[in-house]
């Protein structure tokens, strides 16, 4: 296959089209991977940029964070006793874990997923 080129003032520039034309939902844990992909592993960052699956491996890597950030949060609330009658008893204690827990559970997840080589 022959590429096109379209000139520009005195450039020729290449006609490059995406083959994938799917939309990828990449949320808050997508958008931090490909930060951290394109400022610590450039050669990662490179080859998928290349072969066309960054969209696809941020997409995926967003949606299993929030899948697995789910599951550590409910499995600390249980052991913690963070509970429906600890909400209708004292509201802002109930915040107070919740919050803690969240942000312990989401260093969690940022370091096995989102920071991981």
């Amino acid at each position: 296959m022959e590429p096109t080129y379209t000139q520009r003032g005195d450039y020729l520039i290449p006609n490059l089209v995406l083959s994938d034309t799917k939309e990828y939902h990449i949320g808050k844990y997508g958008r931090m991977r490909r930060i951290y992909l394109k400022e610590h592993r450039p050669a990662i960052y490179s080859t998928l940029l290349l072969t066309e699956k960054l969209f696809s491996h941020l997409s995926e890597i967003d949606a299993a964070c929030k899948t697995r950030l789910d599951i550590i949060e409910a499995e600390m609330m249980r052991q913690e006793g963070v509970t429906e009658a600890l909400k209708a008893a004292d509201q802002m204690e109930w915040v107070r874990r919740r919050n803690s827990i969240h942000s312990r559970a989401e260093e969690i997840v940022l370091h096995e997923l989102v920071y991981a080589k």
